[in-house]
């Protein structure tokens, strides 16, 4: 019953709803208990041979009348109940949305997407039963249950109401020992449903890479593992679920064998009428309703807190990054100072960024290259402030980063990941992420920019083509590309290119590189890139090596140091000059 407490601020939020519900469900048990004794009057009036036409139809009208009232508020109560139900739904859903729009990147290292995809779907669907059919369950029994036992003791007889009633507290047993095992085992059922919901993701996400190593039946044998264990912690929970009626059922057969017995004598002895004994017996049978109805709340409300307590530590989960109180709204534009003594990622014991160093003037290009987790990336989560946790300063404008809204800071802030992420949705809508309103001519012009437009134009339905979960319908340039213009839309302050320009020729990333350089006067870029020919036109070019600047300078004063990058240079132009005389 606790989680009816934790629930309270939404009760008392949609207390009218539910006022109007319960009012309405009272009333109909009332009109149900007087069934029985309606028909007790007919027996008894046939009986003693005492029962008219007139009245028999009477009876029949009253019957009828009984259930047009019913029929009309069971649905209105349902309306109420049910209904009001789904709001919790729809609030706790938001509510999570919401909250995974604001964590930071610490926050999706930690939990897995098949995890934060059942927290948003099963968990909130288990505690929306709590708030419909939980309320309906509970106040049903209690209506139902009351208006029953009255009727036995006041309408009927103490006596045989005592007598009836004896075996029920087996009842608080059975309850109390499933619900603790139900509790359980549906904790554990959830959390292996989690999992599951987690390798079918990725297995739909990695399905190229899966079929190209020809592992099919392994990652089938793999998912089969996860599904047998859904399978057997749901089966060990409804083991005990299964419980509940039978047992319910049991109890309530031996009070109705305890009634006809002593129910029965009671006629012999002339103390009580067949009629009076038959609703009896059907207020019995009535009373199984409320105990079945107990044992199937307690299972509901057992799952319901073991939901709940999975969405409230969700919730409780809090961001690294907070903005100031009174942060600045003001574009980003201006000069850039990075200065990081040094950066480890949150749960690491080895810092990966150490005493990098450098100024970006406004309207000037840096390059960074190293080799495959040297540090570039995190250089750029850092100005994006995906974390917080650092020894250093960086500022734009002259202002620290922190003292900027994360509105105003990620706004200004065009960013091109190494994986391209693309939306399933048409090309159109890609590009123009960043400004829906965004007219037909202004997505062409940055399509254009990045050198995709006639690539676009070649597609079977143009700008309107669906590109597929992720892009899967698009060539790895044709993404990077895509991905490009929609940074370029935005005309940031700040545009980062994060080894963007990979799965592109030579000529075509010449290109793109001489747009964007034209178009983007008093704009900072920052690109990183493995390719040498990606950085060579930058202002300023660095070397990262394991997380520190070993080299940095212009084009031609790292060519004249002699050092890594001059090696990288010599080596990819010499597989340039090799891939010619192939081609020719």
């Amino acid at each position: 019953m606790e989680i009816f407490s934790r629930l309270g601020w939404f009760f008392k939020q949609e207390k009218k709803q539910y006022i109007i519900g319960v009012s309405l469900l009272f009333l109909v048990s009332i009109l149900a208990t007087l069934v029985p004794m309606v028909i007790a009057a007919i027996i008894d009036g046939m009986t003693a041979k005492t029962l008219t036409a007139n009245q028999l139809w009477i009876w029949i009208a009253i019957l009828l009348a009984i259930a047009v009232a019913q029929y009309i508020m069971r649905y209105f109560w349902r309306m109420n109940i049910f209904g009001t139900g789904v709001k919790l739904e729809k609030i706790l859903r938001r509510r999570l949305f919401v909250h995974f729009t604001k964590m930071d990147s610490v926050f999706f290292q930690q939990h897995r997407t098949g995890d934060l995809m059942a927290h948003s779907t099963v968990d909130v669907t288990t505690v929306r039963m709590v708030a419909g059919g939980g309320i309906l369950t509970l106040f049903d029994s209690i209506s139902q249950g009351l208006m029953t036992i009255l009727m036995m003791f006041f309408a009927v007889d103490w006596r045989l109401s005592l007598a009836a009633i004896l075996p029920l507290p087996l009842l608080a047993v059975i309850i109390r020992f499933n619900g603790k095992k139900v509790h359980y085992h549906f904790r554990h059922a959830q959390e292996a449903f989690s999992s599951m919901n987690d390798k079918v993701q990725e297995s739909i996400s990695g399905m190229k890479v899966i079929k190209t190593f020809g592992e099919e039946e392994r990652d089938i044998a793999d998912f089969e593992d996860h599904t047998k264990k859904v399978v057997e912690k749901n089966r060990n929970a409804y083991r005990y679920d299964a419980l509940f009626r039978p047992s319910i059922q049991a109890v309530m057969g031996l009070s109705s064998v305890i009634s006809v017995f002593y129910g029965g004598y009671l006629v012999s002895k002339g103390e009580l009428t067949v009629g009076l004994l038959v609703a009896f017996l059907n207020y019995v049978t009535r009373m199984g309703w409320p105990m079945i109805a107990i044992g199937r709340l307690f299972n509901t409300l057992e799952r319901g807190a073991v939901s709940y307590n999975r969405i409230e530590k969700l919730l409780k989960n809090e961001t690294h990054i907070v903005e100031a109180t009174d942060a600045i709204t003001t574009p980003i534009a201006g000069d850039i100072e990075f200065n990081i003594n040094q950066f480890t990622y949150p749960g690491d014991q080895e810092p990966i960024l150490e005493h990098v160093h450098f100024t970006l003037k406004q309207g000037q290009t840096l390059g960074i290259v190293g080799k495959t987790g040297a540090g570039k990336s995190s250089i750029f989560k850092l100005l994006m402030r995906d974390y917080d946790q650092y020894d250093g300063h960086i500022s734009f404008n002259g202002y620290d980063i922190k003292e900027y809204s994360l509105n105003s800071l990620l706004t200004n802030i065009g960013f091109v990941p190494q994986d391209n992420f693309l939306f399933s949705t048409t090309v159109r809508d890609n590009i123009r992420f960043a400004d829906p309103q965004a007219s037909q001519m202004e997505v062409e012009a940055a399509a254009k920019l990045t050198s995709v437009h006639d690539d676009i134009e070649g597609f079977s339905n143009g700008y309107d083509t669906l590109v597929g979960e992720r892009g899967v319908a698009l060539s790895g340039g044709q993404k990077q590309r895509i991905s490009m213009a929609r940074a370029m839309m935005m005309n940031p302050e700040l545009l980062i290119l994060d080894d963007s320009l990979s799965a592109v020729d030579a000529r075509t990333e010449e290109e793109i590189l001489n747009a964007i350089k034209a178009n983007r006067q008093n704009k900072s870029t920052i690109i990183s890139a493995h390719r040498i020919s990606s950085v060579m036109h930058a202002d300023e070019i660095i070397v990262i090596d394991n997380g520190t600047i070993s080299e940095r300078g212009t084009h031609d004063e790292l060519i004249n140091l002699g050092g890594w990058y001059k090696e990288m240079f010599d080596r990819q132009q010499l597989e340039q000059e090799w891939s010619k005389e192939v081609t020719e």
